[in-house]
């Protein structure tokens, strides 16, 4: 475990981030596509639209999900995990009645799928914790 552990870790996590990428650029296969362009729209005051919203989303998690595969560029990619998780746990406060059907004890699917994302930022602080490792 402690010699596969992390490398496993940063490969699934790269696998879920281009897996959830790809499906965005398939108008209707993602279940968060809406949340997010309207997520996007509103940090934007609506500068950026939905249709172009959704493939810079796209290319972002794609990108992050490369990157974690192949453990190009690490950090920047790290950062731009992190930087994407603080935009999509936002929907949480911005749109209270359209992630929790009682707030804060009963989510909604949407909420949920955003809940979920601790998982995926405790993973990334555990990838990232290997990028100084000295030799």
């Amino acid at each position: 475990m402690s010699k596969y552990g992390i490398r496993l870790l940063r490969i699934s996590l790269g696998i879920v981030f281009l897996w959830f990428g790809v499906l965005k650029f398939f108008p209707g296969a993602s279940a968060a596509m809406q949340l997010a362009t309207k997520t996007i729209a509103m940090l934007s005051f609506n500068i950026i639209k939905p249709g172009v919203s959704i493939i810079l989303l796209a290319s972002l998690e794609t990108l992050i999900g490369l990157g974690l595969i192949t453990r190009a560029f690490l950090r920047i990619t790290l950062f731009l995990l992190f930087a994407q998780m603080i935009g999509t746990i936002t929907p949480l406060f911005l749109f209270p009645a359209e992630t929790f059907n009682s707030v804060p004890f009963l989510p909604t699917l949407e909420g949920q799928y955003i809940i979920k994302n601790i998982v995926l930022i405790s993973a990334g602080i555990v990838v990232g914790s290997t990028v100084r490792k000295s030799k």
